[in-house]
């Protein structure tokens, strides 16, 4: 399958690793930009990388009609997608997109509703669901291993030094749609939600610290009810020097699941334990790019079947609003100073 890539800013790097090593046949066809020189700069570098030619387009409706028969893959910034996704669903394109959506639950939405009403698949980059510890706590939540699920406990200590913000609209509402919740924590929020479900209502406190000078949050700390009755707690930050793995802390009533960096540790009330996958790196320091491709791979390759398969990829638009909702929620606790319902 043939890709067509917008954009190629920070995690483009990242994608290229996936699409060298993936094993559904998927090959990077162009590359998208605004700015002639640098996309073909780019494509040539891409070209070396994967070992044959990526060409550079700059004409988005003349890159979409060689889109056709393929898919899009969108690594812009969410405040230009919008036309993107309007271009490529009259063109009937298949699309996956990196988080956000785009920079509030309403556009999002509008924007899910969009590819839904005519037919184009959606999927969105929330690559933590495709991690192997991930989705054994996942079977494990599935099969009633840790019986009905009490609470959970929710936790992104991350570090970011000022030149990540001092990038020309990086933590702002009107690039980004925000700071360290939809830009960092959105990932860690979403795979609680795909664990534990919808959540009901938040109540919530975002800041600013001195340690950054951005437009939007760095800190933020939430109380979650969800829908099944569990209850929970969430910090996220990108002001915890030197930065530390998010994890996902689950009590149930037949054992608690601790997911942290790669590994879930599983403890049971009656005394066993049990340890599953392995350590590695998740880009909570100072380098936001350390991680492996290995999850955006299997993000790739899950897409791509999906096509084939007619069905839904594993995070899908309409998924993936889920953690656009709570977030909104967030936003508006924080204004209201009162504990607000999460439109669904």
């Amino acid at each position: 399958m043939k890709i067509t890539m917008f954009g190629h800013g920070m995690v483009a790097d990242t994608h290229i690793a996936a699409i060298a090593d993936n094993t559904e046949g998927m090959r990077l066809h162009q590359i998208v930009g605004r700015d002639a020189d640098r996309t073909q700069a780019y494509a040539a570098k891409a070209s070396k990388t994967l070992g044959y030619t990526v060409s550079a387009q700059t004409d988005v409706a003349q890159a979409t009609v060689r889109a056709k028969g393929g898919m899009a893959l969108i690594i812009t910034p969410p405040n230009v997608r919008q036309p993107l996704i309007q271009v490529l669903v009259e063109a009937r394109v298949p699309i996956l997109m990196e988080k956000p959506i785009e920079r509030t639950f309403a556009d999002a939405r509008r924007l899910v509703e969009l590819c839904e009403s005519a037919s184009v698949p959606l999927g969105i980059v929330l690559q933590h669901r495709m991690r192997f510890a991930s989705q054994a706590l996942y079977e494990n939540i599935k099969s009633k291993k840790l019986g009905t699920l009490v609470s959970v406990d929710i936790r992104v200590p991350w570090w970011r030094d000022q030149a990540y913000y001092d990038e020309p609209g990086r933590g702002t509402y009107a690039r980004d749609g925000g700071g360290a919740m939809i830009s960092q924590a959105i990932h860690t929020l979403d795979l609680a939600l795909a664990l534990c479900g919808p959540v009901r209502t938040v109540s919530a406190l975002m800041h600013t610290s001195p340690l950054h000078t951005l437009d939007a949050e760095d800190w933020a700390a939430a109380l979650l009810e969800f829908e099944n009755g569990c209850i929970g707690a969430m910090t996220a930050t990108t002001a915890a020097y030197p930065g530390g793995a998010e994890s996902i802390t689950i009590q149930g009533t037949k054992a608690s699941a601790h997911l942290c960096a790669g590994v879930l540790e599983l403890a049971y009330l009656d005394g066993r334990t049990e340890t599953i996958g392995a350590t590695a790196t998740t880009g909570g320091g100072a380098d936001p790019m350390a991680f492996t491709h290995a999850w955006h791979q299997n993000v790739l390759e899950d897409f791509a079947r999906a096509i084939t398969e007619h069905r839904d990829p594993v995070a899908s638009g309409r998924s993936a609003l889920k953690a656009h909702a709570v977030i909104d929620a967030m936003e508006r606790s924080n204004r209201s100073s009162a504990r607000e319902e999460v439109t669904q």
